[in-house]
């Protein structure tokens, strides 16, 4: 096990500082599957390095040794794991299951109350417009997804903005954004260092419906202007909806306009040209991410080939 086992934690902290520059640098649609990815790869990583340190920490104990028929000595002096470490490794095992669990308990039940009351919304078209003066728009979960545009919102709005609005809501209810929303932040929960990728993933989902939207539209500075416009016009007063639909966008966030992130950015990589693929950075990502998984799996080689020796010399 030695030092391998605790790589995908600093890869998990290298994660959190490339995050931002990723999202801005790769082309959308390759950041968000990216970073997702790998968020859920370093949480999966992490969470089994910790088990393994709190094994490792566990056969230490007598009754342990005496119940697995192995050389107590030989296990003291073999195993790179002192048994404070294993406690906190266990301790923060558990709490990471915890939280995870929890996590998707809340996510899995808002997202099937969502579905539901997106069935319930009038019309049968996809697109759905809620008399309200506040404006908003966002993309509900569901199969199909629904979008719904408050009639503030469209007001605020030119026609060939409008156009815009809905070609960049189509692109979250059919690209399913919310699931990446969820595998990103269910990670995030599991190890809270992966914090700044779940963050990075909802800005590249953002920037993904804005580039679906600019080339729908055939405009980048169309795009860029909607984005603006839409944002402002959803400021300038506080929603008022009832309660099914609130829970609607809260499971779509961060797919809604409303609080979607740094819009300025966003607006700014709208007035740029496209970002270009970058394949060697993509594919040193991945590289990244094997070997973290392949680290697990050798520290784990080591524990067992530790007991087995263990077992041999008793």
């Amino acid at each position: 096990m030695r030092l391998v086992i605790y790589l995908p934690l600093v890869v998990s902290v290298l994660a959190a500082i490339a995050a931002r520059p990723l999202a801005e640098r790769l082309p959308p649609r390759t950041a968000a599957w990216l970073l997702t990815g790998a968020a859920v790869v370093l949480a999966a990583a992490t969470g089994a390095g910790l088990g393994l340190l709190a094994l490792a920490a566990a056969v230490r104990l007598p009754p342990v040794d005496a119940l697995g028929d192995m050389s107590l000595s030989v296990v003291r002096r073999d195993d790179p794991a002192s048994l404070p470490l294993g406690i906190a490794a266990g301790l923060l095992l558990a709490a990471a299951a915890a939280a995870a669990i929890r996590a998707a308990w809340l996510r899995a039940t808002a997202l099937a109350a969502a579905h539901r009351q997106a069935r319930c919304l009038p019309g049968t078209g996809q697109v759905v417009v809620l008399a309200d003066e506040a404006a908003d728009a966002y993309a509900a979960p569901g199969w199909p997804g629904r979008i719904v545009v408050t009639s503030g919102m469209l007001g605020a709005l030119s026609h060939a903005e409008r156009e815009v609005l809905l070609a960049h809501e189509r692109a979250h209810a059919a690209g399913r954004h919310y699931l990446f929303t969820a595998a990103a932040r269910l990670a995030a929960a599991a190890n809270p260092l992966l914090r700044p990728l779940a963050t990075a993933v909802g800005y590249s989902l953002e920037r993904w419906a804005d580039e679906h939207a600019a080339a729908v539209a055939g405009s980048r500075p169309l795009a860029a202007r909607t984005v603006a416009k839409a944002a402002l016009a959803a400021r300038a007063a506080p929603p008022r909806r009832m309660a099914s639909a609130a829970t609607l966008a809260a499971v779509a966030a961060p797919a809604r306009v409303r609080g979607a992130g740094p819009v300025p950015r966003r607006v700014a990589a709208l007035l740029r040209p496209a970002p270009r693929p970058r394949l060697l950075l993509v594919a040193a990502a991945v590289v990244l991410m094997a070997i973290c998984g392949l680290s697990v799996l050798e520290a784990a080689r080591d524990l067992h080939g530790l007991i087995e020796f263990a077992q041999a010399a008793a």
